[in-house]
């Protein structure tokens, strides 16, 4: 068996661990968001016109879909007059 000097801790954690103060918790918060890489304006409306090109897209295949399976149960089950 091999040694592991990875030791598992409780799943609440460390008795010891101190909570973060809201005011720390807030300066690693405008870190982060330092770190994040922004799209430009045109990146920003190519996204935009594609997700509401595939939204568009799925609302029609959706309705389409229910107009057809609606239309084929009120067939099966009104008897087909």
């Amino acid at each position: 068996m091999s040694e592991s000097s990875a030791v598992r801790e409780p799943r609440g954690g460390g008795k010891d661990k101190q909570r973060t103060s809201p005011a720390t918790f807030y300066r690693q918060v405008v870190a982060e968001l330092r770190k994040v890489v922004w799209p430009t304006q045109e990146q920003l409306i190519t996204y935009f016109i594609v997700v509401m090109v595939f939204v568009v897209f799925m609302m029609a295949l959706v309705s389409v879909l229910d107009l057809a399976f609606g239309r084929l149960i009120f067939a099966v089950f009104a008897g087909g007059n």
